[in-house]
């Protein structure tokens, strides 16, 4: 009799330990959209997902594509989703009206954005200033095109004498190639891949960074659906830790980064997001301001001017402020998104 009751108690204790386990590695669901396809500058997120990052974190994340900036906005305003990623630019414009959600970006992935203009070598294009009196394609609905009239003024050009054809984005640089176009509106890593994919050299391709005369914007940032913020603020805290795990190890590990993508994306290719993965980390992701200050850091002073410039293609009605736009609260330590060396001293 008491070698049954003392069975029935350690079953008792081992169902009791089981329970106590399982409870303590339960996983949070958070819903995260990206702001467009698997594609290698969102690669970080992947492999945050591959190796465990997340879950180390006791997350359980669901990774979509997007369909663009305003999409990401609007899967996080409606609530479908918790996160998602977009350009701090588009969330700007968003917040102008004061009836939409009260949405802030939590981590800044994107400390230059890819803006840009394209075009070839052969043409002569070099400067802004060698588009006057050139045709230039944009659709319409281009992130980049978005903010072009601030870099008119930015850049000291005068834009009564350049053409924009409205392009869509599947011709725009078929439409180049064809020489239909002087030059392009886009990401640069966009084109670039694009270009370089139907055979051109590198050296036959010029690209103007917009930032590089004048334009003080950040670009794609992760924001997080207010109601979502507010009831649980250590859930994002860990989300934007392993995030920016995952992206320093993506850093370290550009294969693997690239295979984390390649497993979700059938449609592209290696050479494709190697390409797309060394410009964005040379050119968008470890920045100068980005190895002095860490991974996500975001210098105040410049989103307001950022906010100032976007105001010359948009015309505010009720201008957001800095603290309306973006919140540093949820970024670990500065020594936990510092780039290392290596890293900060690597060409991609």
């Amino acid at each position: 009799m008491v070698d049954l009751k003392r069975r029935a108690v350690l079953a008792l204790a081992t169902v009791a330990a089981g329970l106590s386990f399982n409870a303590s590695y339960a996983q949070t669901p958070v819903r995260f959209s990206l702001d467009w396809r698997f594609e290698a500058p969102n690669s970080g997120f992947m492999v945050a997902i591959d190796k465990g990052f997340y879950k180390a974190e006791g997350l359980d994340v669901t990774l979509d594509p997007g369909n663009g900036s305003v999409d990401g906005i609007n899967r996080v305003a409606s609530g479908s989703y918790n996160l998602a990623m977009a350009d701090i630019n588009s969330l700007i414009r968003f917040r102008d009206n004061p009836a939409n959600p009260p949405i802030k970006a939590v981590f800044m992935q994107m400390n230059a954005p890819a803006f840009a203009v394209t075009s070839f070598a052969k043409t002569g294009i070099k400067a802004p200033k060698d588009l006057e009196g050139r045709l230039v394609g944009a659709p319409a609905a281009d992130g980049a095109y978005a903010n072009w009239a601030a870099f008119i003024k930015a850049s000291g050009i005068d834009g009564s004498k350049i053409r924009i054809e409205n392009v869509g984005f599947p011709v725009r640089e078929p439409m180049l190639m064809q020489g239909k176009v002087d030059a392009i509106v886009s990401f640069a890593y966009s084109s670039w891949v694009a270009l370089r994919s139907a055979g051109h050299k590198p050296e036959d391709i010029s690209i103007i960074y917009m930032r590089d005369f004048g334009l003080e914007l950040y670009g794609n940032a992760l924001l997080a659906n207010p109601q979502f913020l507010q009831a649980n603020p250590e859930t994002v805290r860990k989300f934007v830790r392993a995030s920016i795990r995952g992206f320093l190890d993506a850093a370290a590990n550009p294969k693997d980064a690239i295979a984390s993508v390649l497993k979700r994306n059938p449609v592209t290719t290696e050479n494709a997001e190697m390409m797309r993965f060394a410009m964005f980390m040379n050119d968008n992701f470890f920045t100068n301001e980005v190895k002095a200050n860490g991974v996500g850091h975001v210098d105040s002073a410049r989103l307001a001017r950022s906010i100032d410039q976007i105001g010359e293609s948009f015309k505010y009605t009720n201008k957001p402020k800095v603290a309306d736009i973006y919140t540093d609260e949820f970024l670990p330590a500065r020594a936990d998104r510092a780039v290392p060396a290596a890293i900060a001293g690597k060409k991609f």
